[in-house]
Parts: structure tokens; sequence; C-alpha cells
């Protein structure tokens, strides 16, 4: 019997979601997972970046047991999830011209790597500046984002783009616009976002093509394990050696 808890209303829409991403977004995580590890194989760097709770996905697939070494996360300073203050500081920030090439121009991202940009709407200055500026400099962009918002709302950036118009391969999240899935008549507003566990199952899928991508290439994916398990932190220590000139969260 279904479960018309709200609890039960939101697992069935955030497992729906996922389904929608698995089926939908396939080709396009397979890509993804490929353009990482095309990245790797060459000696390229990885970086991620998300500003708000979209930094929450980047900054899960950095410095993470079972997942690529190589992640760096890219912050841009007031940005990076809600610990500035006020939390309103960090949204204001999204709508700065400029402040992408500014942080671009003193981060150690080069032409060669790749950098994945997380942003729900896509439709800010700071995400739309960062993909439009890295791939001038020679860097691959992969965009997490729900491509809903470029239809629904208007772009804050100048040229009235999107994140999904300056991407080499863009994820769908799927997310319908406002980020909430739940509504009930003694509500006023809707509620219950999916987007982080969306979004974060999205990366987390690429992830898992990277890694098995490289091993099909007879490369060993450069993987962290977890350091609350024995032997773990020296297999990371070794890992760090092997790849410290691209590994900057140590620094």
């Amino acid at each position: 019997m279904s479960d018309r808890t709200p609890a039960g209303q939101f697992f069935d829409a955030a497992i729906g979601l996922l389904q929608r991403v698995r089926d939908e977004e396939a080709d396009t995580i397979t890509a993804a997972g490929a353009l990482l590890a095309d990245t790797v194989a060459a000696g390229g760097r990885l970086f991620a970046f998300g500003a708000g709770h979209s930094s929450l996905a980047a900054q899960d697939v950095v410095y993470r047991a079972g997942g690529l070494a190589l992640m760096n996360l890219l912050a841009v300073p007031g940005a990076v999830g809600v610990d500035v203050m006020p939390a309103t500081l960090g949204s204001a920030l999204e709508r700065v011209d400029g402040l992408a090439a500014a942080v671009l121009d003193s981060a150690p991202i080069r032409a060669g790597d790749t950098l994945v940009i997380v942003s729900l709407s896509g439709r800010n200055a700071l995400p739309v500046e960062m993909a439009m500026t890295a791939r001038s400099l020679g860097i691959k962009v992969i965009g997490v984002t729900s491509v809903a918002y470029a239809t629904q709302t208007t772009s804050r950036h100048a040229s009235g783009t999107y994140l999904k118009d300056h991407c080499d391969l863009v994820l769908d999240s799927k997310i319908a616009v406002s980020d909430a899935e739940l509504t009930l008549d003694t509500v006023p507003a809707p509620f219950a976002p999916a987007s982080t566990v969306v979004t974060s199952a999205l990366l987390q899928a690429v992830m898992a093509t990277a890694a098995s991508s490289l091993a099909d290439r007879g490369i060993e994916p450069p993987l962290l394990r977890s350091g609350n398990v024995d032997g773990g932190l020296e297999w990371n220590s070794r890992v760090f050696d092997q790849y410290a000139d691209r590994i900057f969260y140590r620094r």
C-alpha cells in the first residue's frame, strides 16, 4: 500500500526523479564520466564548483571516500554553502558580474582541466560567467542544472543566457522550478526540496562511470578510501603522494 504521509510522498518524488535521471540522462552520464577519465589520463586536473546549496553536491565529490582523489573544490569566498553571514549575502554574490573571472584568474585551474559547475537554476551571473570564462581558457565544462529554469525564468546574466548554454556537456537534474516537491492545502508554500538528493546522485553516477572508464583503459583510478577503516589512511597517503601535483585541497 502506498505511503501517503508527507515523508512517504517525498521519498516517492525523489525516487521518481532519480529514475528519470537514470533513464533519460544515461548517455550524458556516460559521456561526462568519459570526459573526466580523458582528463585524468591526459594529466589534467578536475574541479567542481557550486554556489549556495548547489555547493553541497560539489563538495560531496571532493576528498570523498570512494571518490576520485583528483576532484578539487573551486571555492568562491562567501558563496560556498550557507556559512557566510548573513546567509543572504551568498545569494547576492551569485548575481555579481566579474566575480567568476576573478576567481578563475587566481585559481590553479588551467587549460586541459575539467570543471563541473553545479547550479540548479543556471540563471545567475556567477555560474554563467564561470562557464563562459572557463571555456575561453581551454577548460572543459560539465554543467549540472535544471534545464526547466531556462524556459520558465529570466536569465540574470547580461548575455541573457544560462549555464546550459556554455557547457561541453549538460546533465539535467529534472528538478521543477521552485525546487519543492510537495504541496498541502494547509501549507501556504510548496516545500520539501529534492535537488540535493538528485544532483548528488547524478554526480556520484558520473564519478562511478569515470572510475570504470579509467579501469577499462588499464589505468588505476585514483580513488580514496575511508580513513575510518584499517589501512585507509596509508592507502590515501600513497594516492596523495602519487598525485600531489593535481590535488589542491591539502595545501
